[in-house]
Order: C-alpha cells, then structure tokens, then sequence
C-alpha cells in the first residue's frame, strides 16, 4: 500500500538535498543544499542552462537517483527508507515520467507500452485501461502499431498515456517536447496540462522555453546545483 500524504504535508518536500557524482575528473557536487516544496495538484516549471542539474533533480525526486545527503520526501513516502522494490513500487503507485526521447519499448506495441505499468501491478483490466487512455490522448486508431511506426508526436503522446494510465499523484516532465517541432510540440503541451487539470496530477516539467515554463503556476529556477525558488517568476497557470 502507498504512504498516505497527511493534510497540509507538501506533495514534495526536498530539504538540503546534496548529490555527489563521481567522474574522471573527480567528485562532481550536481545538486548542493536543494530545498524545495511542491504543493499537491501544483504545477511547477523548472528552467535553468544545461548542465545546471535540473533533469538530475527530477531523478531524484522520482528516486531514480540516491542523494549523498540531504531527506526527500515524495508522496508521503521518505526515499531514503525505501530499497530498490520498494522504489519501483513507489514510482509504479506514485510517480508518471514523460522522457524527451519518449523510452518507448521498441518490441511493444502502443497498447502494450502502456498497458506495461499496470501488469506490472497485476491489474486484470490492464489493456482495457491502457486502451482507453490511448484514446484520451488521441492515438486509439494507432494502438496496434510499434514506436517505429508512429510519428514523433505520436510516440510522445503514447508515453503520456502510458505516464498517465496508474493515475499518478504526480508527473514528472523532462523536455517533453525536446525532439518535436514547434507545432506538434505545443499539441503535446496542451494534452498534459489537459489531462493535468481534468485529473488533479501534480505536474513538475523541466524546460528550456519560457514560454512554456510561464504556462505553469509556479516557476523556480536551477543555477550551479542549487534551486532559487525565491526567484520564482509570478505567472498565472494556464
């Protein structure tokens, strides 16, 4: 059973996050002393330069990175106290991640990418689910196809149903539209704030554009390793 998120306790809660990485160079600090707070049903754009550490600080709040200090606190769960399955229960319960380059599985099927995440939690109706979400986001017609098969757009659109079909508390984006053209890239967008306000998701979205980041209701900026949440910018939600 997922941990319960008690009344007024932030979705996210991260408190003098630090993560180390080692390299050939050495010791590499990515994230130094990060706290930020993510309220349910928020939405958060997070923008920053390359190399700055915002797609590591979505992997640690997906805890698909351990931090070397630091306590992060996601879904009523602390990560820390969680071993490898119970992460991957975790994350299966709790967590939808949409990828740039969309980590369809080439040998599946749309269905049965999507329908994936909920075999994986022995739902029996898993393909009638992942059938259905496929028609929400608009590709039902191409569910027997195979990512090779389908547009940019369309992979795209397959690994949000997919994110998505659990239900999820909250929605991790990490340049959802890093490798779609302008056009099929704001289509894209437009679904995942739709099926964001249609199901209460919390949705974090790491991006380059501004413009973009702006549609979200919060925005926090990463910069050397460290989040200026301060310096959010005052923008409305779209």
């Amino acid at each position: 059973m997922m941990p319960s998120v008690t009344a007024g306790e932030p979705l996210i809660r991260l408190e003098g996050v630090v993560l180390n990485l080692a390299s050939s160079a050495g010791e590499v600090n990515v994230l130094r002393g990060v706290d930020l707070t993510v309220a349910a049903g928020e939405t958060v754009g997070v923008v920053g330069p390359s190399g700055s550490g915002k797609s590591t600080l979505l992997m640690v709040i997906a805890g698909l990175e351990a931090v070397t200090a630091g306590r992060v606190r996601v879904a009523g769960a602390d990560l820390a106290a969680l071993d490898e399955d119970a992460l991957a229960r975790f994350r299966r319960g709790a967590v939808g991640i949409v990828f740039q380059s969309f980590h369809l599985v080439p040998t599946m099927t749309a269905l049965e990418n999507v329908a994936v995440p909920l075999e994986l939690a022995g739902a029996r109706d898993a393909f009638d689910r992942a059938e259905a979400e496929l028609a929400a986001v608009g590709v039902a017609n191409r569910r027997h196809h195979y990512p090779s098969q389908l547009s940019g757009g369309e992979q795209q659109r397959v690994a949000i149903a997919r994110a998505f079909v659990a239900r999820p508390r909250l929605l991790l984006a990490d340049e959802p539209t890093g490798n779609l053209d302008g056009a099929t890239g704001r289509a894209v967008i437009d679904l995942l704030f739709d099926l964001h306000a249609r199901q209460g998701t919390t949705l974090v979205l790491v991006t380059h554009d501004m413009a973009l980041a702006g549609r979200c209701g919060r925005v926090v900026r990463v910069a050397d390793g460290k989040v200026f949440a301060g310096e959010s910018l005052a923008l409305a939600p779209p």
